[in-house]
């Protein structure tokens, strides 16, 4: 995934006290990967118009999360771009391998295709456990943010991940992006690098 070098832990953290929704800190600058997704797929990378909204939940959508996410973390296969492109960073719709971004860009297309607004389906980067970088998609309900993972195929709140949280889109614009730790030296670094599943 998109990160330049391991990174430190002045993102929002996943331990920080319990709020439903994560708070962002003003522009960051995007993955390098995602630039060049946005240049080979620019009808993707539109900004959908109208009012950003946090989606309203149902039963019915939550199952529609949960089918999603279960059905493209069983359906692609864990290899990096390295392996698969010859490049550290090559964000792109898997067909049946790929990295955490291709996952989580797949499950963004097959649930806008369902009816979720974009504005509501977030491309996130974060640190992971290991310190290591990793991209999530992050959904902004009524209820809360919550995150689609490669890693497991339960949904949950943003904060009961171990994650360091360091930049995600603007919900108003896919091509703009938010820092999520207010040392934006920090989130601007990540945008190239080391490849993770």
């Amino acid at each position: 995934m998109a990160a330049g070098a391991t990174g430190t832990s002045e993102g929002a953290r996943a331990k920080e006290p319990k709020t439903r929704f994560a708070a962002t800190y003003g522009k960051s600058l995007p993955p390098v990967g995602f630039i060049g997704f946005c240049a080979r797929n620019p009808a993707d990378c539109k900004p959908a118009g109208g009012k950003a909204l946090k989606l309203a939940m149902s039963p019915e959508r939550w199952n529609l999360l949960f089918q999603v996410n279960t059905y493209v973390n069983g359906k692609i296969a864990p290899v990096s771009d390295q392996d698969l492109y010859g490049e550290p960073e090559y964000w792109t719709y898997p067909t049946d391998a790929g990295d955490c971004e291709d996952y989580l860009l797949l499950k963004k297309k097959y649930l806008e295709g369902l009816g979720f607004p974009p504005s509501a389906l977030l491309i996130t980067v974060v640190l992971d456990e290991r310190n290591e970088g990793h991209a999530v998609l992050t959904v902004t309900t009524d209820e809360g943010d919550f995150i689609l993972d490669n890693r497991r195929n339960d949904i949950r709140r943003w904060n009961d991940l171990e994650y360091t949280y360091l930049k995600r889109q603007s919900p108003r614009d896919p091509r703009s992006w938010l820092a999520m730790a207010k040392d934006k030296t920090i989130t601007n670094g990540f945008v190239a690098g080391g490849t993770r599943r």
